[in-house]
């Protein structure tokens, strides 16, 4: 008994098989969408909504202490640096040039990323780091150790060597994904407490050119794939 009825809206995670019209999938790992969101606001959320709580939950923020999150105007890092400071804490977020305003429009800290990270970090966070969310590699957590932030208070979903090296957390989606997580997600963004940025939607029939623009790794917020109804509600 899953309380669904036909053309009631879920929201789903079904990987390697939800780029489609039409799609099967097990009732019981379905999460209803409120109706006051959009379905580009919706989609991501048992993914990257679900990775960045995990990642959040993992070190644990306490309100009054710093967080930094390593590229925070991304799917995943844009959505921890705000469920961070939902916990009350102070969100240090590292971003390209383009994206410093950004940052600052969620109450994030910005810090460029790139040679000299950790320099800047101290500078923005004088009193010390207390966590790390990492959601992109590329040396982050080797900054996190330089910083003397704990390893058991640093998340990356993206260096598994320094997980083996350092013993840091390792959580994202898999460890976190549940229906009640994903609705609860869904009911911070019905409430504006929470944003889902979308940098672009594309119509499925061009899903090539979403994956070009991913692979440039210049996105704010997330790409989504949209189906255009029929007004009799076909694709």
């Amino acid at each position: 008994m899953t309380g669904f009825a036909p053309g009631d809206e879920v929201i789903g995670y079904a990987p390697r098989r939800a780029q489609a019209d039409y799609v099967v999938h097990d009732a019981a790992t379905l999460a209803r969408k409120p109706a006051v969101l959009c379905w580009e606001e919706a989609a991501p959320l048992s993914a990257v909504g679900v990775t960045a709580w995990a990642g959040v939950e993992a070190v644990r923020p306490q309100p009054g202490e710093t967080v930094v999150v390593s590229a925070a105007a991304g799917g995943v890092g844009v959505l921890a640096a705000q469920l961070a400071r939902l916990r009350g804490a102070t969100v240090v977020g590292t971003v390209g040039p383009h994206n410093l305003d950004f940052a600052r429009s969620l109450g994030i800290t910005p810090v460029l990323h790139g040679p000299g990270l950790a320099e800047r970090l101290r500078a923005a966070a004088p009193n010390g780091v207390d966590a790390f969310i990492d959601t992109f590699g590329a040396g982050n957590v080797q900054v996190a150790i330089d910083l003397g932030v704990p390893p058991q208070r640093i998340n990356t979903i993206a260096d598994g060597a320094a997980v083996r090296r350092y013993g840091v957390r390792s959580q994202a989606q898999e460890d976190a994904f549940s229906p009640g997580l994903v609705e609860r997600l869904a009911a911070l963004v019905a409430e504006r407490r929470l944003s889902v940025p979308i940098h672009a939607v594309y119509p499925l029939e061009r899903v090539r050119d979403a994956y070009v623009e991913l692979a440039r790794r210049h996105t704010r917020g997330k790409i989504v794939l949209s189906l255009v109804l029929s007004p009799e509600g076909h694709p």
